[in-house]
């Protein structure tokens, strides 16, 4: 740093898109020279934002790193980030189920071998740092990027992150890819569900709920980097809060990484919040609050800020500080030694990652109903209506932060006008051969015999008036034995799509005329199979009740649909378990199961004028082909001071005829507090597969510094008292009940957190 001109020490807090530096999809010298002249920090998207092969994205990494090694006066590399919501979002990466299906899982050991393959394809291309996870809490089904999270719960969410930063960054970082935990903090709460708007969360519940996932992340997953909501809170936007991005997370929790902003979100303090009189201003006031580097591409950090410090507004030590922690993360990543990759070892999508993002989805399919079990569906049927708008997409498979939705978001950019004045690219075009996929149609002709009809009709579109097409779905369905009904959403961020960034909802019915057709096809009285394939919760209270069988699939992505025939015909038997509420209506939302004893209803008469105030699907719910019995728990001690860990055993058993998962929960609630607390927190959590008539036992070893929580002082203390323990198949079927109590006195726990308790099966 000290042989660094203040111009080098400014190019390290930018970033370009990829585009900005090609002709169409070649290395453009030229350009690459006029804007990469004193270094870099990040370079934007090499294979999310172009139509380059996965080869060519490597190679053209290389050519980057070598204009910057060979012709740059300090030879600093850049780093190279990428989005992975739902795998490395380039072209023919491996695209798993987005996450919210992923969570779907309850199982943090796929997350963790997930993440690791994001891992070994992003390293293989030169790619260093991913914008991923989402850690927010979404408890509002109306915002976009619900199906961008794990859900509701604050242990779950946090578990699942954890479980995601561990195989994305890696034993070390020369050889892993840096985390990024987003969206810091309260983004998915907002006035409305909608995208950017302030979210209203007091002090006391932003910091058990919101923050927690953030704080496991820094405290127990190493997280490497962070990134600001675009949000504000009580009128401060969080990328301008040194409350936040210093305050806390370096001082409290010790985060040492770097904070990256979200896209746009500097200039935003100045254009968007209005709370800077210029750019300048706005990089100022992103520096000091403690934000290092500026995304997607340079501009506040560019010329207003070396105007700044040249006018003397901001002081160059304030640069230094951001810079050292740029320099320092890019020696941790190995890229001084080791800036190249060799473009002949690249190696996408191979069988073995193939097989795990199969097994992903299908371990994520959640069964929400099958009266008198019409699933599974048996092979030799003599004919099958499958009716949909997604029933024969493969587009539609895939959640927002895929290859193939985000192509078609900068394609509308380009055509639409230039919404955040960036640079746009010249040449990105949209392919279906970005979608390498079944469609669910395909899938369910290759599992039936040969003799099994299938016909097809789409009926209408995912959203659309047009109904033209009821006519061909009703007439095939009359003919068929049994309706395939596939409905849902679109994920992505362009006009046409019902889920996904900005593509906020004020009704949680399906969109369009698919209740419609849902209707349609249930008056013909052919029995339906109703799959969901969409991308947050839906409001169905009459086809819950009316409908045979219900399958949440969420986006499943690439092997989606062999998964969802997989289910559908009971080559596999479903496990997957809600990680959110779903609603009977929108005038519920916010509605989740973690409520303090006086909310959850209407007092004194409970329920709404319209409706139930109970949800239409509680918080870890699922069904199974087979049935579990859940008995004999145990609890040791009963008594145990505030750092003692108590033991709950429970046995659970496979009391069916198939092979099934049961997703084994633990919920917590301490009886008398000095603040109210939830009624039901989850502690713990464990999928175990179990066999026709066998049983496991279940083991949770739950430390009391679990049960902390801040206090009338802001303290975070554990409390002496008697905690209830509920062990069940969801937050609302609770099995078995017990409680132990917690000795002693009144402590502080700050900085003494357990976040996690140890679960095992024998």
């Amino acid at each position: 740093m000290s042989e660094m001109t203040l111009d080098e020490k400014i190019a390290q807090l930018g970033s370009y898109w990829v585009y900005e530096l090609l002709n169409g999809t070649t290395y453009d010298a030229a350009k690459v020279q006029t804007l990469l002249s004193t270094g870099v920090g990040h370079i934007t998207r090499v294979g999310g934002a172009s139509n380059v092969k996965p080869a060519e994205s490597a190679a053209l990494t290389n050519q980057i790193q070598k204009f910057l090694i060979e012709h740059t006066r300090l030879s600093i590399p850049a780093v190279i980030h990428e989005e992975c919501c739902s795998g490395y979002m380039a072209r023919e990466a491996t695209v798993f189920p987005q996450a919210i299906g992923v969570s779907s899982t309850w199982d943090p050991e796929l997350v963790r071998a997930m993440s690791d393959v994001i891992r070994v394809q992003m390293r293989s291309v030169g790619a260093h740092h991913a914008l991923s996870p989402v850690l927010d809490v979404a408890r509002d089904a109306r915002w976009g990027r619900v199906e961008e999270t794990f859900g509701e719960d604050p242990y779950l969410t946090a578990s699942m992150g954890v479980a995601y930063i561990d195989g994305l960054q890696g034993k070390t970082l020369d050889q892993g890819v840096v985390a990024t935990a987003k969206h810091f903090v309260g983004y998915g709460m907002s006035e409305g569900g909608m995208n950017w708007a302030p979210p209203h969360i007091p002090w006391r519940e932003m910091r058990e709920v919101y923050l927690f996932p953030f704080e496991a992340a820094v405290r127990e997953g190493k997280l490497a980097s962070i990134m600001n909501a675009y949000n504000e809170l009580d009128g401060v936007p969080c990328g301008s809060s040194k409350e936040l991005l210093t305050d806390i997370l370096r001082g409290e929790w010790g985060f040492d990484g770097t904070v990256v902003s979200d896209y746009f979100a500097i200039t935003m303090l100045n254009t968007y919040h209005h709370i800077a009189r210029s750019k300048g201003e706005a990089a100022l006031m992103a520096l000091e609050a403690g934000l290092d580097v500026e995304l997607p591409f340079t501009d506040s950090y560019g010329s207003p800020l070396r105007e700044a410090v040249q006018s003397g507004m901001i002081k160059e030590e304030l640069i230094n500080l951001a810079v050292q922690r740029v320099l320092t993360q890019k020696f941790a990543l190995g890229i001084f030694d080791n800036p190249y990759v060799d473009v002949a070892k690249v190696d996408f999508d191979t069988a073995e990652q193939r097989q795990l993002a199969r097994t992903i989805a299908q371990k994520s399919i959640v069964l929400l109903k099958n009266d008198n079990h019409t699933l599974p569906l048996s092979k030799q049927l003599g004919s099958i209506a499958v009716i949909g708008p997604n029933a024969d997409s493969v587009r539609n498979l895939f959640g927002d932060y895929a290859y193939p939705s985000h192509v078609e978001s900068l394609m509308e950019s380009k055509h639409q006008g230039n919404v955040f004045n960036q640079p746009l690219p010249d040449d990105i075009v949209w392919s279906d051969d970005f979608m390498s996929a079944n469609s669910i149609l395909a899938a369910i002709k290759a599992k039936v015999g040969a003799a099994t009809k299938v016909e097809y009709a789409k009926g209408c579109d995912v959203i659309s008036d047009a109904t033209g097409g009821f006519e061909e779905a009703v007439r095939i369905a009359k003919q068929s034995e049994l309706a395939i009904v596939v409905v849902g959403d679109k994920g992505g961020l362009s006009d046409g799509c019902t889920s996904g960034e900005a593509r906020d909802r004020a009704d949680l019915q399906l969109p369009g005329m698919q209740e419609q057709l849902v209707k349609a096809i249930y008056d013909t009285g052919t029995p339906i199979v109703l799959v969901l394939v969409n991308g947050r919760p839906v409001s169905l209270e009459w086809i819950a009740e009316s409908v045979p069988a219900i399958v949440e699939a969420w986006f499943p992505s690439e092997e989606g649909a062999n998964a969802i025939a997989d289910v559908l015909f009971g080559d596999v038997n479903p496990g997957g378990k809600l990680p959110i509420t779903f609603p009977r209506s929108v005038g519920q939302v916010p509605t989740f199961y973690g409520h303090r004893p006086s909310g959850g209803r209407s007092h004194w008469k409970e329920d709404y004028v319209e409706t139930s105030v109970k949800p239409l699907y509680p918080f870890g719910f699922g069904l199974s082909y087979t049935c579990f019995e859940f008995n004999n728990l145990s609890i040791a001690p009963a008594m145990t001071g505030i750092d003692g860990e108590v033991t709950i055993s429970v046995d659970v058993t496979n009391a069916g005829e198939r092979t099934g998962d049961e997703v084994v929960q633990l919920y917590l609630h301490q009886i008398v507090t000095a603040v109210t607390r939830p009624l039901k927190e989850l502690k713990g959590y464990l999928r175990v597969t179990l066999e026709p008539k066998q049983t496991r036992r279940v083991t949770f070893r739950i430390n009391a510094r679990q049960l902390g929580f801040y206090d009338r002082d802001q303290n975070y203390v554990v409390e002496p008292g008697v905690v209830d323990v509920m062990v069940g198949s969801s937050a609302k079927d609770i099995h078995c009940t017990g409680t132990f109590e917690i000795q002693g006195v009144k402590t502080d726990i700050t900085g003494k957190k357990v976040f996690f308790s140890q679960a095992s099966a024998t």
